[in-house]
């Protein structure tokens, strides 16, 4: 049987919505540089990989899938990626491939939990234009927002993995009292 993984960091963990994964997240998944960087079309600051990062350990699920197509297919249907944008924005990685320059160790983590394939969101940094934002640029934005888009753009923080921790992280915790929160009930 081919096991399908799929790598998270983000709201991905505590809002998968339609994403076919079994049962649970587990907290032990390969090692990634993620950060805080990237202005999403609704107005939050979200996680992506960001090559300049400090690596924190991600987490991952078991997908319902038998075939790594249809589980990027599904992954970057729950992204909101466009079809012609799902070749670069969702990464893959099989057995038998070197690792990806971002995901050191993967092959060796992927044998060592009997997994075959792994997908994940390869959405880069985005910041009035493609760019990485400082923090203070970040904090700054997230202090401009109000209502809806400040609520959304607060929850997304607060409720990312705890384990995700990252610099930026602590300064919007510092900065904002976003602090991270157990639950995103």
């Amino acid at each position: 049987m081919t096991t399908i993984a799929c790598m998270g960091w983000g709201s991905l963990i505590w809002d998968p919505r339609e994403l076919p994964i079994q049962r649970t997240w587990f907290e032990d998944g390969p090692f990634i540089p993620v950060e805080f960087v990237r202005k999403s079309m609704d107005g939050r600051i979200t996680l992506v990989l960001e090559p300049t990062a400090t690596p924190v350990r991600s987490l991952w699920a078991v997908m319902d899938a038998t075939e790594v197509g249809a589980a990027r297919t599904v992954l970057s249907k729950r992204e909101n990626i466009k079809k012609e944008n799902e070749q670069k924005d969702i990464g893959s990685w099989s057995f038998g491939q070197p690792s990806p320059n971002l995901i050191l160790g993967l092959p060796e983590w992927a044998e060592s939990r009997g997994v075959h394939h792994v997908v994940w969101t390869a959405l880069l940094p985005k910041f009035n234009e493609f760019r990485t934002p400082t923090q203070v640029e970040v904090v700054e934005y997230l202090s401009g927002l109000t209502g809806a888009k400040r609520d959304n753009a607060e929850r997304y923080i607060r409720f990312a993995p705890k384990q995700i921790d990252t610099a930026y992280r602590r300064y919007i915790e510092a900065a904002l009292q976003w602090t991270a929160s157990d639950s995103a009930t």
